[in-house]
């Protein structure tokens, strides 16, 4: 089984057509939007009752231009609203998985 220790080994499995059955959803949802398969990820992400799970589903609505709701999402994990990129949003959320808080 290969287990991810870094971002290097996230962005390694990025050439794949999915991601590895054994991730966890959280890992699987932010592999997805990566990917550029938002829909995918929000599948995913709304049925993910974590607090990791509201922010993967901010990030999305964040993504789609609609911060009301991305604010709803950041709330119900705790967060602020970010200052960051979106991309730099979406590498430090795998990072959070891989790594832990």
């Amino acid at each position: 089984m290969n287990i991810l220790q870094s971002y290097t080994d996230f962005e390694k499995t990025l050439n794949e057509i999915k991601p590895p059955e054994f991730w966890s959803d959280e890992l699987k949802s932010v592999w997805h939007q990566t990917k550029g398969d938002w829909d995918k990820s929000h599948d995913i992400a709304q049925n993910i009752h974590t607090p990791m799970g509201s922010l993967i589903h901010a990030h999305l609505h964040r993504v789609e231009g609609d911060d009301w709701n991305a604010k709803y999402w950041y709330k119900q994990a705790d967060r602020s609203f970010p200052s960051s990129s979106l991309e730099e949003e979406l590498k430090s959320l795998v990072k959070e998985i891989i790594e832990g808080p």
